[in-house]
């Protein structure tokens, strides 16, 4: 399964060994890797980088090391979490611009409905139906409804990216809904007509939905996460305008 690592790059080559054998399932989840003499051996590695490796292998979620006299490196089942959890982290601490998230989920979503057409059963049409309902109930809560509506819309979407199929898209997605509230809270003004604004957009692209239009569905999506973007990005401007004025009031004082 393994040969002897590459001189010159043991390191890489033992991580990249290991990794491989797990992703074509030589090696299965929870079965045990040779003992640490061994693998030293087979690799012609020293102990410090072996161990280096295993570490590395275990931050990437593949592997998982357990000490004691039953302990060892052990093939970890891989999920969605490790996949998606430095997406997570990148959103959740804003490392990626408002513009930057638009435009990937301007394609995305965009796709996303239009495959949602193609695909949807009247099951989940009729599911579609009842989170408009769920959301116009908050709508109608006024500003106190505002974040359950929020959590609706988000289901909406991820109701269409569940209906496309995909798993790679729904895991994304499903990372993005799950941290994108920060941009929200932060950028999106808490006006009622906005929320109407964005009920009127999720009835118009469930209607697409439904009557089977594709091009239609895939457009509507596309200017819904647009127009929304546009507001939240004239509010970040002005938030960091003010930013400069402070910050330069307080370099003429001093």
């Amino acid at each position: 399964m393994f040969r002897e690592a590459k001189q010159g790059r043991i390191f890489q080559d033992v991580v990249e060994q290991v990794q491989e054998a797990i992703l074509k399932g030589k090696l299965k989840p929870g079965s045990k890797l040779p003992a640490e003499r061994e693998l030293k051996e087979i690799f012609s590695a020293s102990r410090g980088t072996l161990r280096e490796a295993l570490r590395v292998l275990e931050q990437k979620g593949l592997i998982t090391i357990r000490t004691g006299v039953s302990g060892g490196a052990f093939v970890k089942a891989l999920t969605t979490y490790e996949v998606s959890e430095s997406l997570d982290l990148l959103i959740r601490f804003q490392r990626v611009s408002l513009r930057d998230l638009a435009e990937f989920r301007e394609g995305v979503e965009g796709i996303v409905a239009g495959l949602a057409v193609e695909r949807a059963k009247s099951e989940d049409i009729q599911h579609l139906k009842k989170l408009l309902v769920d959301a116009k109930t908050h709508l109608e809560e006024g500003a106190a409804g505002w974040d359950e509506f929020i959590l609706v819309d988000n289901r909406v979407h991820m109701a269409l990216a569940n209906i496309a199929g995909n798993p790679i898209y729904e895991w994304v997605l499903q990372t993005i809904y799950d941290n994108i509230h920060r941009y929200f809270d932060q950028f999106l003004p808490r006006e009622e007509r906005l929320l109407w604004e964005n009920y009127k957009d999720l009835c118009e692209i469930v209607e697409a939905v439904e009557k089977g239009q594709a091009a239609k569905a895939h457009l509507l999506a596309q200017h819904h996460v647009y127009r929304f973007n546009r507001i939240m990005e004239e509010n970040e401007q002005k938030s960091q305008g003010a930013k400069h004025i402070v910050y330069g009031e307080r370099s003429n004082v001093s």
